[in-house]
């Protein structure tokens, strides 16, 4: 498959009261056309500023891209100004946020929010840019979108803002769609219907999509590769099966021990002991050694290497090799 998105080291920081986080750190990947690559690991390390970094949205003052490479195909958006990134967000990237109350706007009515970034990058006639809109509405399986369309938020359910999210971020079909923690706010079968959809979705335009998600359920369902993120870092890479099958770093195993089993009741799941570091100062060598129940004393000290185990299989530990 074809590259679409190249990252390359990318490094992200936030300057606060306290000293500098050093919320991203040296993250590499991709993502092909029509693929569907799933970011997972433990809150705060770093897949949401990651998802940020690409689109050039850190919060501000005190975020900054502090070093790396970011491609979207031919185009450098490292390179690009802030007026060429506007006009890129929307329209090549697009996001949709865990939580639709906080992105969608309370007093636009549901149509003219879904118009907003058709009007803004394709500047259609007022009759055409109406049938896009219901046109989206309807995409998303929206019932009645007519008449939906001159509704508010807060007069649908919470399933139905996100699909109204999901119109939105995919009305001007864009090249790449991030998917942060998109079914946070929702019960389990509004889920199931609303992955449904995206899948649906995505075989309907061949959009390429970054999921970032805490569930190991939305991976195996929905991605074909994984990166696994640790304080800043990715720590393994794989397809879906492998990583489920031969999980190589030490902390993709503890997290997949972590999920319950219908086979293996136990009285207690499984944890994993210890806080992640502080990133303003993180630790010399791995910085999932302090948790780590298999570490040697090179692990607190050498920065691990990337080991590759088989093809598109990297995993960023000193012992992955023998695992």
């Amino acid at each position: 498959m074809t590259s679409l998105l190249e990252v390359e080291e990318l490094r992200v920081e936030l300057a606060t009261r306290s000293g500098v986080v050093h919320a991203v750190d040296g993250v590499s990947f991709h993502v092909a056309e029509g693929e569907t690559l799933g970011i997972v690991g433990e809150s705060g390390c770093g897949k949401t500023m990651t998802a940020l970094a690409l689109q050039r949205m850190l919060p501000r003052p005190g975020g900054r891209i502090a070093g790396g490479a970011i491609r979207l195909g031919a185009e450098d958006l490292m390179a690009k100004s802030e007026a060429e990134m506007r006009a890129i967000r929307g329209r090549d990237i697009a996001m949709i946020l865990q939580d639709p109350m906080s992105s969608l706007n309370p007093v636009m009515s549901i149509g003219a929010q879904v118009a907003e970034p058709i009007r803004a990058h394709q500047r259609p006639a007022r009759n055409v840019l109406h049938e896009a809109v219901l046109r989206m509405l309807d995409a998303v399986r929206i019932p009645s979108p007519a008449a939906r369309a001159g509704d508010y938020p807060h007069q649908l359910s919470g399933g139905m803002r996100q699909r109204v999210v999901g119109a939105i971020a995919l009305s001007c079909r864009p090249r790449l769609l991030i998917a942060d923690e998109p079914t946070t706010a929702l019960d389990v079968t509004i889920q199931a219907q609303y992955l449904a959809l995206l899948k649906d979705l995505q075989r309907d335009t061949g959009v390429a999509m970054i999921l970032i998600t805490h569930d190991f359920g939305i991976v195996a369902k929905m991605c074909d590769r994984v990166a696994v993120m640790y304080a800043g870092r990715i720590v393994e890479t794989a397809d879906v099966r492998t990583l489920f099958a031969r999980p190589a770093h030490p902390y993709t195993r503890a997290l997949l021990e972590a999920l319950p089993s219908m086979e293996h009741r136990s009285e207690r799941l499984k944890v994993i002991d210890g806080q992640p570091p502080d990133l303003r100062a993180p630790p010399a060598g791995c910085r999932f050694a302090p948790r780590c129940a298999v570490a040697t004393s090179a692990c607190h000290t050498t920065d691990p290497p990337a080991v590759a185990l088989g093809p598109g299989h990297v995993a960023h530990c000193l012992l992955a090799g023998n695992a």
